[in-house]
């Protein structure tokens, strides 16, 4: 299934403003999260639709469903070691199982009594949750929150292989927006469109302490 690209000044018109939210690009079974490699990395995993030669196992990797974010982690394809873009496609229910499983990177004393009781579910865990600034595209700190997601063990294998439906190069479009961005500024960008993003087990966004959100009529 081939992204779908919209505006992002038609976008931003119906995104939340503040609050914690999931922002992606989605459907009834998958859901597009980003990464940024060297080339050696990036090329393999597109030609090949897995991880492999270049990646590491063992180390944990971080996926942002939130293209912007990860422009601005990427200084949008221009930073060593990320000039390749890749969407990747993951099945909607590994996604929800990642959130339902992710500890806080930092202790969070609404979940975790004492910073011991965090210490421990991190060092058990295989997910690591993060919420950050999200970002505009010139770069500059957000009142929304994005979602990033840290992978380690066993469920970063299974991310990079099994639980991978298609990889996407988007580095050609990246360097293309960069320089629309550039010399037209945001008016002309375009980006893959996202959408708040809401897993279907109320508890999750519970446990994540998500914004509440009703998209507008006029999506």
């Amino acid at each position: 299934m081939p992204l779908v690209y919209e505006p992002y000044a038609e976008q931003v018109k119906v995104w939340p403003k503040d609050g914690r939210h999931i922002l992606a690009q989605y459907d009834d079974e998958s859901i597009i999260v980003y990464q940024a490699y060297n080339p050696t990395i990036g090329r393999y995993a597109s030609a090949c639709g897995h991880f492999g030669d270049g990646f590491s196992f063992s180390r944990m990797s971080w996926v942002k469903p939130n293209f912007l974010w990860m422009m601005y982690r990427c200084g949008w394809g221009t930073k060593e070691n990320q000039e390749v873009t890749l969407a990747l496609r993951l099945r909607r229910a590994f996604f929800d199982s990642l959130l339902e499983s992710a500890v806080p990177s930092t202790w969070d004393r609404e979940q975790f009594a004492t910073s011991e009781d965090w210490s421990h579910a991190v060092g058990r865990s295989s997910v690591r949750l993060q919420w950050d600034p999200d970002h505009h595209p010139s770069g500059a700190k957000l009142d929304r929150r994005a979602i990033q997601l840290g992978l380690r063990g066993p469920v970063l294998r299974a991310f990079a292989t099994t639980e991978l439906l298609e990889v996407i190069d988007l580095t050609e479009f990246v360097a293309e927006q960069r320089e629309v961005l550039s010399s037209r500024g945001t008016a002309g960008i375009l980006a893959p469109r996202e959408r708040v993003y809401v897993p279907d087990d109320p508890a999750i966004a519970t446990r994540l302490r998500l914004a509440n959100w009703s998209q507008p009529e006029r999506d």
